[in-house]
């Protein structure tokens, strides 16, 4: 039990040493929960999407991808075309993730070339490319835009026409234009996309010959139907026509949920069982697991009623479409995984040699996931733009690949694995401290520059520690390799000798 808890603590250690050090400095910091709660999921919506961006090349085994940076260059490079032509709201913000992608994956191509070649050393190859392409974006936001390519917009340009401005303020053309989308209208389009994904999915399935579950399909259609009727009636309406969720009725809506979801489960295991019996399988029902989840969410739907967490839920006022694309970025990421090309992406992380010997082109493998990333990056880039509103057009790309890797390490990733959990969680943890370190250096110290100072410090100091980790374990996993070998061919020897 001992050993247990030793080895659970040594794996954990940084995200046990984040949590201490949240929790300290909260308190240090003396400032109110509704304060530090609001700013979280503020920053949560910011930075979660390019955070989870990073997932798909760590399983690849390509580590860190620090390269992350030059999606965020396409993004701004995107994001200045469309300021300049003057596109706004939710559509301008769409083209300009339209315009991102193609650059993305030009230059997550050529990032995944190049990785190619420097097998082994990514990390510091994305980290020196990242400086390389800078000097390239600078040169184009410098010279190019305006003295290469002519452009009359003295909002976007510095006095003498050549070179873009320091700040570009995004106030009249797409600030806010993904947080404030109303639930109402991503019903809407959920509608349409729902009829549209069971036609079409209907269509391939005549098209390849196959059997056509007509009753299913007309099923989820009427269901869909159903949940778009609902939003006639007043108060539903009246509830999906605001574009934030407070954190209060997310939790309600979301115990709801668990307890419809068992509910609709017990249902089919009934039914099921009724009609000659369930086989047992890892996604079959289980009584107890649902008890217990339907009392947790009792639980927790109890607790908003008690005072002091009341006031901070009705605090909080979500992004609802900004979230769902989070939300949606996680299932991609798990679905992605399942299919060929993740259990390829996969296999190529664990050793590229058995990768070659199963028929798999470790090389094309490694350059998608590199493209996956970089696009990924870009769309998280815009998101995070969005919703800050300016765009310091020679700074904000230049930490954005330092900070999401500090965050992804924070949640106890590491260079060889990273899942959404410890992404989501890294990013709470990190995003606290980065919150309440300089009240607390106020407070401890009088001066809120030494918190300042200890945030940035604690960036780097989490990406040179995991390094640092993952260097010293190398060897220790290489000395197990070679002592099973050892022991292998003894008990070999032995078997040998004894016939």
């Amino acid at each position: 039990m001992n050993k247990k808890a030793a080895d659970f603590v040594v794996h954990n250690m940084v995200v046990i040493l984040f949590v201490i050090l949240c929790v300290l400095a909260t308190f240090f910091s003396k400032q109110p929960l509704t304060f530090v709660v609001s700013e979280l999921f503020t920053r949560i919506a910011r930075n979660s999407f390019i955070v989870l961006s990073l997932i798909i090349p760590v399983i690849a085994g390509m580590g860190l991808n620090f390269g992350i940076v030059i999606g965020a260059m396409a993004a701004q490079l995107a994001i200045f075309l469309t300021t300049y032509w003057g596109f706004t709201g939710i559509s301008g913000f769409l083209f300009t993730a339209a315009l991102a992608t193609p650059f993305a994956v030009f230059f997550g191509f050529l990032v995944g070339k190049l990785f190619n070649y420097m097998k082994g050393n990514e990390m510091i190859g994305g980290l020196v490319l990242g400086y390389f392409a800078d000097g390239i974006y600078q040169l184009v936001f410098l010279f190019i835009f305006g003295g290469v390519i002519k452009m009359n917009n003295p909002t976007l340009m510095i006095p003498t026409g050549i070179g873009v401005k320091n700040t570009i303020d995004l106030k009249d053309t797409v600030k806010y234009a993904l947080d404030t989308v109303p639930m109402l209208t991503i019903v809407e389009i959920g509608f349409y996309l729902t009829l549209i994904g069971l036609a079409g999915s209907a269509a391939f399935k005549l098209a390849k010959k196959q059997a056509v579950d007509w009753k299913l399909t007309a099923a989820k259609a009427v269901a869909a139907v159903i949940i778009y009727a609902l939003t006639f009636i007043g108060p539903v309406e009246q509830f999906l026509a605001a574009d934030r969720l407070l954190l209060l009725s997310a939790v309600e809506l979301w115990c709801l949920s668990v307890v419809l979801w068992q509910l609709y489960g017990f249902v089919k295991w009934k039914l099921q069982t009724r009609n000659g019996g369930e086989e047992a399988g890892p996604n079959s029902f289980k009584p107890i697991k649902a008890i217990v989840n339907v009392v947790l969410a009792a639980l927790i739907y109890g607790l908003t009623y008690v005072p002091f967490i009341y006031n901070v839920l009705i605090v909080v006022r979500l992004p609802v479409l900004t979230y769902l694309c989070i939300g949606a970025l996680c299932c991609f990421n798990n679905i992605l995984m399942k299919t060929r090309l993740g259990q390829d992406m996969r296999t190529v992380g664990q050793s590229r040699t058995v990768a070659n010997a199963a028929g798999i082109n470790v090389d094309k493998t490694r350059i998608i996931a590199m493209i996956f990333s970089t696009v990924l990056a870009s769309w998280g880039q815009l998101i995070f733009l969005q919703n800050v509103g300016t765009i310091s057009t020679y700074g904000a790309h230049t930490q954005v690949g330092q900070f999401a890797i500090a965050a992804l390490l924070v949640g106890g990733a590491s260079v060889q694995k990273a899942t959404n959990k410890q992404a989501l969680l890294g990013i709470v943890l990190f995003h606290t401290l980065f919150i309440v370190s300089p009240l607390a250096g106020k407070e401890l110290f009088g001066d809120p520059v030494i918190g300042e100072y200890f945030r940035v410090f604690v960036s780097y100091g989490v990406i040179a520690l995991a390094l640092a980790m993952h260097a010293w374990k190398k060897p220790e996993q290489g000395k197990a390799e070679v002592k099973g070998t050892d022991d292998s061919g003894k008990s070999g020897e032995k078997q040998k000798k004894a016939a």
